[in-house]
């Protein structure tokens, strides 16, 4: 997985400078967020009949940057203004360490910390956890907390609109970009495909989103909102990537087919699919894992 940074930097103080994989190493961060890639495709003739989907610059608004992890502010197609807030991030970024396979967290007490980016990468505040809505890492690679300030709090006082989650399935060649909080940094490729279970040490997950290379992601990374050009919503959430080319094992994750065949992908990069979760939610913000049609994992 893309390691929480923290866990990084310890991993290159004990192997020695040199050494330690080059995606615990951190990578100097740009002066300002790049969106070369993403800027809107060119203009079509007049008389072209069908026209290619509009991409949009997607900047770094309503990201937000953790102690040692990215992640994003997050609403539903039903979520109300008024509701409290949400963050998403990955499961391997909590706070209290990572979730044991089948283990499922639900309503952690937490009063973490983010920072909360706009457009050009620029702190503008600092939101504070409630709880922990829901966390885990198996099938999937996810917690989100609720906060103490709500979508009309955020945008009111800072300008700042979460983004929304798409409830589809994503699709293959989709231009996409990683919008990294913690490095402040966009990274910009496409849906290469999807693994059927991507295995990672004593960890599963379901239905991967494989990037093409450009996707080139880092430690730090983790809980990056991975956002489709076309709608600016939120397709998937950054989490993993296969560094030393080593099968199954923790930071080289490995896709399993549905016959049982392995195979590696050396330097690409993963992220796990967030269709499924607002059918968790309901009123309110609230979670909901009994409701119809919610298939996220359950204590």
């Amino acid at each position: 997985m893309r390691k929480p940074l923290v866990a990084a930097l310890f991993a290159l103080v004990i192997a020695g400078a040199g050494v330690a994989p080059a995606v615990a190493a951190p990578a100097p961060a740009p002066a300002a967020a790049s969106t070369s890639t993403s800027a809107s495709v060119s203009a079509v003739k007049a008389d072209t009949k069908a026209a290619a989907p509009t991409l949009q610059a997607v900047s770094l608004a309503g990201t937000v940057a953790l102690s040692n992890c990215s992640g994003s502010v997050i609403r539903f197609p039903n979520s109300a203004d008024s509701d409290p807030a949400l963050v998403l991030s990955n499961g391997h970024c909590l706070e209290t360490g990572f979730p044991e396979p089948g283990e499922v967290i639900v309503g952690q007490a937490s009063s973490r910390t983010f920072g909360l980016l706009n457009s050009a990468g620029t702190r503008v505040a600092t939101l504070r956890a409630s709880k922990v809505a829901y966390s885990t890492m198996t099938d999937t690679d996810v917690t989100i907390y609720q906060l103490t300030s709500t979508y009309t709090t955020i945008k009111n006082s800072y300008g700042i609109s979460a983004l929304t989650v798409q409830d589809t399935h994503p699709t293959v060649g989709t231009a996409i970009t990683v919008a990294s909080g913690y490095w402040k940094r966009l990274y910009n490729c496409s849906i290469d495909g999807f693994a059927y279970r991507l295995k990672e040490g004593d960890w599963t997950w379901k239905d991967s989103i494989r990037y093409t290379s450009a996707c080139n992601t880092i430690g730090g990374t983790s809980g990056s909102p991975v956002i489709d050009q076309a709608t600016g919503k939120v397709v998937a959430v950054n989490n993993t990537g296969n560094e030393d080319g080593e099968t199954c094992t923790v930071n080289n994750p490995c896709e399993v087919d549905a016959s049982g065949n392995v195979t590696i992908h050396p330097g690409i990069n993963y992220a796990e699919e967030t269709y499924q979760i607002p059918g968790c939610f309901t009123t309110g913000n609230k979670l909901n894992l009994s409701a119809s049609g919610c298939t996220l994992p359950k204590p």
